[in-house]
Formats: structure tokens, C-alpha cells, sequence
């Protein structure tokens, strides 16, 4: 069973800028696409971004283009977003998951197996 931690969150003031990292346990990590949601409270999770196994393609929510950027480094496990301009709507806790499809960016929440257990970003105005 693969295990996602993820690590970064924390409080910034708007304008500013963070970056999550998930590291993921065992040694298939490369064979998955891997994807980032946020979930605010009394909302629904929903997707901030994602990218295919090697990290070639990516995919983003209109919200967040242009200011977050997705990437990966097999080599390490790990998956990152950088999220630069931050909003207080920005506000939620972030969550990466797994996609058993590596070629796919998924973005609905059923389409991924493994989740970690959030962090969370508060952005203050």
C-alpha cells in the first residue's frame, strides 16, 4: 500500500508564495500520474492540478493557471506545487493522490486510489 505524506503547508500573506511536496513510499512512484486537490471548508475537494508519470504533460484548474506549477522527480518520490501569487481564496488544505493511470490527468476525485492526508495553506489578506 503506498503511503503519500505530504509537507509545506502553512500560513503567507497574500502575494505570496509556497511549495508543497509529497513524497511518496515504494518504488513503483514513476508508474503513476499524481494530482493535487484542496478541499476549503464547507466545499467540495476539488482539482488544482496534475501531470502524467514522466512529468511531461500537465493540466491545471483555470483558478490556479498561470500561478501554481506542478512537477515530479521520480528519481526522489516526490511530487511538487509551486504556488506563487497566493489569494486568500486559496485558502484549503492540499491533498495529493495517486492516479493508477500514469498516462491520464485525471481530474475527478474518483479517478484516483491513494490519498495523503492534506496540509493546509491559509492565506491571509
Amino acid at each position: 500500500q503506498v503511503q503519500l505524506v505530504e509537507s509545506g503547508g502553512g500560513l503567507v500573506q497574500a502575494g505570496g508564495s509556497l511549495r508543497l511536496s509529497c513524497a511518496a513510499s515504494g518504488r513503483t512512484f514513476s508508474m503513476y500520474a499524481m494530482g493535487w486537490f484542496r478541499q476549503a471548508p464547507g466545499k467540495e475537494r476539488e482539482f488544482v492540478a496534475g501531470l502524467n508519470w514522466s512529468g511531461s504533460s500537465t493540466n491545471y484548474a483555470d483558478s490556479v493557471k498561470g500561478r501554481f506549477t506542478i512537477s515530479r522527480d521520480n528519481a526522489k518520490n516526490t511530487v511538487y506545487l509551486q504556488m506563487n501569487s497566493l489569494q486568500p481564496e486559496d485558502t484549503a488544505i492540499y491533498y495529493c493522490a495517486r492516479n493508477p493511470n500514469p498516462w491520464i490527468i485525471a481530474t475527478m476525485a474518483n479517478q484516483f486510489n491513494s490519498w495523503g492526508q492534506g496540509t493546509q495553506v491559509t492565506v491571509s489578506s
